[in-house]
């Protein structure tokens, strides 16, 4: 389901389907159905089962720096599957043998129309919205080989919300403060400024190959401060809080458990 979101309350719109089969129609349609609690519905990813979700590595200057790795000449991008994906409030198991489990915040971009070919010059037309994600990393399996696949993909390891600030509202993506806390302590503290490779010329990229479908996702990528770069390396285990706030959109939580 898909409803517009008030304070406390969401009022259904439509079912996820239909909303992305014809998003200009369901923008512009009132809400009619009952007001609800958000905390009476069970939350599930704001993106069809249909959606590819792409992501960018190594697009934040500093976390490049802190990877030691050279800094990319186009957008490196990377797949998740929407299988990984999860919500607000989830819970996420830890992938058995892998003890580095990472954090990474991100602004994640929700498409809004077909893009084939597009110029960045119209890319940002074609933006529905905007909602936090965690590209939560499973180190062990992502460096053990180089693709990166598995690693990126852990059970349920993408939350992705907690609600999708549409492009209008939200206004300018860039200038946003964007942080991950563990437990409370704050371990990335980055702004959307600092973005090697921009939404608009990303979309260009993207599309010259694979054209883009209405709730398609595209992760920007993360600051510095991921814990597989600590002084020692920290990584999160079950019982951990995690939390990705993006200023104008709000707070995305995750609790950690253990496998099984």
């Amino acid at each position: 389901m898909i409803g517009v979101v008030s304070d406390d309350t969401i009022q259904p719109l439509c079912s996820i389907e239909d909303f992305y089969d014809d998003v200009d129609r369901w923008r512009h349609t009132p809400p009619s159905g009952d007001v609800l609690a958000l905390d009476a519905v069970t939350l599930t990813p704001p993106v069809p089962t249909t959606a590819k979700v792409l992501c960018l590595g190594l697009n934040y200057a500093a976390h490049i720096d802190e990877t030691g790795r050279a800094r990319p000449d186009a957008p490196n991008i990377f797949a998740r599957w929407y299988a990984s994906l999860s919500s607000h409030g989830d819970h996420i198991p830890v992938p058995t043998g892998d003890t580095r489990f990472d954090w990474e915040c991100e602004l994640a971009v929700i498409i809004g129309t077909t893009m084939t070919d597009v110029s960045a010059a119209d890319a940002m037309s074609g933006v529905l919205g905007y909602t936090g994600f965690n590209d939560i990393s499973a180190r062990g399996y992502q460096r053990r080989t180089p693709q990166w696949a598995l690693g990126k993909n852990a059970d349920r390891s993408a939350p992705i919300g907690p609600v999708v600030v549409t492009a209008d509202e939200l206004g300018d993506p860039y200038g946003r403060r964007i942080t991950t806390r563990v437990n409370g302590q704050t371990r990335q503290d980055g702004n959307t400024d600092m973005m090697l490779f921009r939404i608009d010329e990303t979309i260009e990229f993207v599309t010259a190959c694979t054209s883009l479908q209405p709730g398609d996702v595209i992760a920007t990528g993360t600051p510095s401060g991921v814990g597989d770069r600590m002084n020692p390396p920290t990584y999160l285990t079950a019982g951990d809080s995690v939390e990705v706030e993006i200023d104008g959109i709000g707070i995305l939580r995750s609790e950690i458990i253990a496998r099984g």
